[in-house]
């Protein structure tokens, strides 16, 4: 199977060795988006403004990659504070809509550039 790198200017940039995400067949990884601006700039501010710019970078690269939030099977939701979970629920849902994919949340030690959310998909590629 070919494995293709996914890269766009649309998201921010990878901010180590790794790739924004990898198309492997119909199925698309993507790394773990926290709130940078696509220029890289931290989204500063509360819970529910950082995890709107997860979203946002998320799609970017769903995008880039031949898919969308309707074709996502998978998320997995880190969150520097569980006390986060319904905040971040309200945001998370109205990408999502009625058919939300599975997902995990989890609490982390830390996050990096220590942002309070990040989370990363799996999905079907839906164009070539």
């Amino acid at each position: 199977m070919d494995r293709t790198v996914v890269s766009t200017d649309t998201a921010p940039a990878a901010i180590g060795p790794y790739s924004q995400a990898v198309r492997v067949g119909e199925l698309l990884f993507t790394s773990g988006q926290i709130p940078l601006t696509p220029d890289g700039t931290l989204v500063t501010g509360d819970v529910q403004v950082q995890a709107k710019q997860v979203m946002e970078n998320l799609g970017a690269v769903l995008a880039a990659g031949g898919s969308g939030f309707e074709h996502v099977i998978k998320c997995t939701v880190f969150l520097a504070d569980m006390d986060d979970f319904a905040t971040v629920n309200g945001v998370y849902g109205a990408y999502f809509g009625e058919t939300p994919p599975a997902r995990s949340a989890v609490q982390v030690a830390r996050l990096p550039r220590d942002v309070r959310i990040e989370i990363e998909a799996v999905a079907l590629v839906v164009t070539p």
